[in-house]
C-alpha cells in the first residue's frame, strides 16, 4: 500500500488572497476488487488537481492505496460480499463527514451493485443509497463539456418504466434539475428538454400514447421543452440548444452521454445537501490490478466536485454581502 500523494486528514481550511476556503473533498475507494483504488491513486498524482482542493481518502486498508480514514480491512482472498460491505461502509462514512461539515463534498469510486446487496446494503446504487442516507430528493445527472443528461427513472427494468414514469416523477426531476443547474453549475433560467419515451415521440399515437397523454402535459407544467424524440434531442443539446435533457429511463440517457463523452463525463447526484460526483465508468473487474485503468473520468469527477464547492461558496458569500448591504 502506498499513501496518497497530497491526501490526508483535512487540515485547517487553506485560503488564498481573497480569503476563499479550499474545498475539502472526501473520496471513497469504491469496490476494493475494482479499479477504484488505482484511479484514485493516479488522480492524486495530478499536481493541478491537488492544488484545487484538500482530498481525504476513505475506504478499507489492504488495497494499493492507503486510506486516510479506514473503514475496514480488505484482502484479495475475500469475496464479493465483503467487498460490497466495505464499499457501503465507505459511502456511509463520507456521508457522515459531509453532513457533519467536516468535508464540503464527496467523490465516490465505482461499486458493484450486486456486491453491495450481498454485503448487506439493500440499495439499487449510489444515487438511491445517498438519497436514503440524507433524506433528500435526488436526481442522477451525467455531465460533460458537451452534454448533461438527467435520468427520471434509474436502476429499474425497462418493463417497469411505464408504471414508474409518472407526472410527479417528471416534475420532480425538472425541479431538482433546474435548482442544481442554477446553484451548482451557475446556469440561471436553464433550458431543459424532455426526451420522449416512445419512438418518434409516439408518432401521433401509432407507437404509444404516453408522450401525448403523460409527458407533454407534465413538461408544460414543469416548464420543460418537449417531449422531443430521442434520436434528435441529444444532438440538439450537444449543439447548444438545451442546457440539459431529462431522459425517461436509464439506458436512453446513459447511451447518449457515453457515446458523446465516454471517459470525460461525470455522474452528479443533484438534490443532496452537499456535492457528490463520480466517474462515468464501473468497477472494471477484468482489468483491475493491471495498471492500465484510465483515471481521466475520476480526475474530472474530483475537479468538478471542487468547482461546485467553490461556486456555491462564492454564491453564498455574494448573498451574504447583499444581505448586509440591505440591513
Amino acid at each position: 500500500m502506498t499513501p496518497a500523494p497530497g491526501a490526508g486528514p483535512a487540515a485547517p481550511a487553506a485560503t488564498d488572497g481573497h480569503e476563499r476556503q479550499r474545498p475539502r473533498i472526501a473520496v471513497t475507494l469504491g469496490d476494493p476488487r475494482g479499479i477504484g483504488p488505482e484511479v484514485v491513486a493516479r488522480a492524486l498524482e495530478d499536481a493541478t488537481l491537488r492544488a484545487a482542493a484538500d482530498f481525504r481518502v476513505v475506504g478499507p486498508g489492504g488495497t494499493e492505496l492507503a486510506p486516510d480514514v479506514v473503514t475496514g480491512a480488505w484482502s484479495p482472498d475475500e469475496g464479493s460480499a465483503l467487498a460490497g460491505k466495505l464499499a457501503g461502509a465507505a459511502i456511509e462514512r463520507v456521508v457522515k463527514l459531509a453532513l457533519a461539515g467536516e468535508v464540503d463534498g464527496i467523490v465516490t469510486a465505482p461499486i458493484d451493485k450486486a456486491a453491495l446487496l450481498a454485503g448487506g446494503h439493500d440499495y439499487l446504487g449510489h444515487t438511491e443509497m445517498l438519497a436514503a442516507l440524507t433524506g433528500a430528493e435526488t436526481a442522477m445527472m451525467l455531465a460533460s463539456e458537451r452534454l448533461r443528461v438527467v435520468l427520471a427513472t434509474t436502476h429499474v427494468a425497462l418493463r417497469d418504466v411505464p408504471r414508474l414514469l409518472t407526472a410527479d416523477v417528471i416534475e420532480r426531476s425538472a425541479r431538482i434539475t433546474r435548482t442544481g443547474l442554477a446553484e451548482w453549475f451557475g446556469i440561471a433560467d436553464a433550458r431543459i428538454a424532455l426526451c420522449a419515451m416512445n419512438p418518434h415521440a409516439g408518432d401521433g399515437g401509432r407507437f404509444g400514447t404516453e408522450d401525448d397523454t403523460l409527458l407533454a402535459p407534465a413538461a408544460r407544467r414543469a416548464g420543460l421543452l418537449g417531449p422531443f424524440p430521442a434520436d434528435t434531442v441529444f444532438v440538439r443539446a450537444i449543439r447548444g440548444e438545451f442546457d440539459a435533457v431529462i431522459a425517461p429511463y436509464h439506458d436512453v440517457g446513459m447511451t447518449a452521454i457515453k457515446v458523446a463523452s465516454f471517459g470525460s463525463a461525470v455522474n452528479v447526484t443533484l438534490g443532496l445537501p452537499f456535492p457528490r460526483t463520480s466517474p462515468d465508468h464501473g468497477t472494471a473487474l477484468d482489468i483491475a490490478g493491471k495498471g492500465i485503468a484510465d483515471a481521466s473520468s475520476m480526475i474530472r469527477a474530483m475537479q468538478l466536485c471542487a468547482e461546485i464547492v467553490t461556486r456555491t461558496a462564492q454564491s453564498a458569500k455574494r448573498k451574504e454581502q447583499r444581505g448586509s448591504k440591505t440591513q
